[in-house]
C-alpha cells in the first residue's frame, strides 16, 4: 500500500470514529431527555448548534416562503420529512393561480397610476391628511399641557429686560 493510500485510509477511519462518537453522544442526549413535557432553554442549547433564518423569497409580499435551517449538535443540518415538497391538489393550484393573477392585475394598475401621476397625487393627499392628523394630536396635547400648567409658550411668558451677568473676581 502506498503512503498516499495509507494516509487516506487513516483519515477516513478517523472520520468514521469521530462520527461514531458524535452519534453516541447524540443518542445519550436523547436518552437523557426521553420523557419531557416542556422544552427548556438548557435542552434547546444542548440539542441545537445553530439556526439560520434566511431572507424571504420575495420582498414586499406577505404570502412568500422563508427558509429556516436547523443544525443539531453531532448531527448537522436537519430536514424534517414533513417539510419536503408536497404535490398541491388541483384546488390549491387553482387558488394559487387566482392569487397570482390578482397580484399581477393590482401591480399593473399600480404601474399605470404611477405613470399617469395619479399615484403621486394620492400619496401626497394621504401624506397631507396624516400630517394634519398628527398636528391636531400635537395641538390637543399642547392645550392639555397648558391647562395643567406643564407647558407655557414663550410668547406668554412675562416680559423681562435682559440682565447683566455679575463677574466673580478671581482671588489669586
Amino acid at each position: 500500500m502506498s503512503r498516499k493510500n495509507a494516509k487516506k485510509t487513516r483519515k477516513s477511519v478517523k472520520g468514521y470514529d469521530q462520527g461514531k462518537r458524535s452519534a453516541e453522544k447524540f443518542i445519550a442526549m436523547i436518552d437523557k431527555y426521553q420523557d419531557f413535557d416542556t422544552m427548556t432553554t438548557t435542552m434547546l442549547n444542548e440539542f441545537v448548534e445553530k439556526i439560520l433564518v434566511h431572507e424571504r423569497d420575495q420582498k414586499g409580499r406577505q404570502d412568500t416562503g422563508q427558509e429556516v435551517e436547523i443544525y443539531f449538535n453531532f448531527v448537522g443540518k436537519y430536514i424534517p420529512p414533513t417539510l419536503k415538497e408536497a404535490e398541491p391538489t388541483p384546488e390549491e393550484l387553482e387558488e394559487l393561480r387566482q392569487k397570482e393573477e390578482r397580484r399581477e392585475k393590482l401591480h399593473r394598475a399600480f404601474l399605470q397610476r404611477k405613470a399617469s401621476g395619479a399615484q403621486k397625487r394620492y400619496e401626497d393627499k394621504i401624506k397631507a391628511a396624516k400630517k394634519a392628523e398628527i398636528d391636531a394630536r400635537k395641538a390637543a396635547i399642547r392645550a392639555e399641557d397648558m391647562a395643567k400648567g406643564i407647558y407655557t409658550p414663550v410668547g406668554k411668558l412675562p416680559r423681562q429686560e435682559p440682565q447683566r451677568a455679575v463677574q466673580a473676581s478671581a482671588a489669586v
